[in-house]
């Protein structure tokens, strides 16, 4: 089953596959007539990589693979994309973006090492969200920012300390004491986010309504519509830009300067509230925006 990001790359590959079907038909011959040679194959259209997850394999000395993923995780399966037929095509307009495997959660978990900055601090800060850790801040090229911590990440282990279960003030008491190299975190891809890949139509609009960064309508028929996109969710990303604590009006110029295809990344407006609660509206103005490598 082939995975599609958007319901427009869907519908034009399904119309390419019947095109390149009724194309690479074998004409009907009659039993006592032979062709001399058979026609040309039909050029076959580019296809993106197969593996839209990336596979973990062993990973902290835990033996990850898709058959124990099943077995003891199923929620957390890796999907893969199998190809039906001689062609597998996947979002045969959203390849294009360069954005689109950048923006795409996968909440799969990576090792992270990070180090202070000569004031002695990461650049982060973290909050405590049903029992478990999240980040809800990201300094400006601080070494959080360009270790490629996100806005929602949850922290798993800090130096080989499971967090789950503490307080945003353990937490933040662990990183003062730790060293000023080497600190080690496992790290878990933005569990409560996911990604959402619009299309603009010939005005240059994907279909939303937002306010504070909170989605509020959607348009009819719209790419937004068609994609599933919910309201009460707050924009995190616009293709890897990190949008949290823009102004609207800074958020409108970020779509607007988008191409064709748009990837935006979102979470539950209850969950964005609870993460930022607490915190100084000052802060949001020193947020990396700067996009995801």
């Amino acid at each position: 089953m082939s995975l599609y990001p958007s319901l427009e790359d869907m519908k034009v590959d399904k119309m390419v596959r019947a095109q390149m079907a009724q194309h690479q038909a074998p004409p009907s011959y009659h039993s006592t007539y032979q062709p001399i040679a058979a026609p040309p194959a039909a050029p076959v259209a580019p296809t993106a990589p197969r593996h839209v997850y990336p596979a973990l394999g062993e990973y902290m000395g835990l033996e990850l693979s898709q058959d124990v993923i099943a077995v003891n995780m199923p929620e957390y399966q890796i999907q893969t994309v199998q190809p039906s037929g001689a062609v597998s095509m996947i979002a045969p307009i959203s390849s294009q973006s360069p954005s689109l495997l950048k923006a795409h959660v996968t909440n799969g978990i990576r090792q992270v090492i990070l180090c202070k900055d000569r004031d002695g601090k990461c650049g982060l800060r973290l909050h405590s969200v049903n029992n478990g850790i999240f980040v809800c801040y990201v300094a400006a090229g601080s070494p959080a920012a360009l270790a490629g911590l996100r806005f929602g990440d949850q922290i798993l282990e800090i130096n080989n300390v499971t967090v789950a279960g503490m307080s945003m003030e353990e937490c933040h008491a662990i990183l003062k004491k730790a060293p000023t190299n080497g600190i080690n975190m496992a790290v878990r891809d933005r569990p409560f986010e996911r990604t959402v890949t619009l299309h603009k139509d010939s005005l240059g609009h994907v279909g939303f309504q937002f306010k504070d960064g909170n989605i509020v309508g959607l348009v009819k028929d719209s790419s937004a519509a068609r994609n599933g996109l919910l309201t009460d969710h707050q924009l995190l990303e616009i293709n890897t830009v990190n949008v949290v604590g823009m102004k609207d009006k800074e958020i409108s110029k970020v779509i607007d300067a988008s191409p064709s295809v748009v990837n935006i990344t979102i979470i539950p407006q209850y969950i964005y509230k609870h993460m930022i609660s607490k915190m100084s509206s000052a802060l949001f103005k020193e947020l990396d925006r700067t996009p995801a490598v």
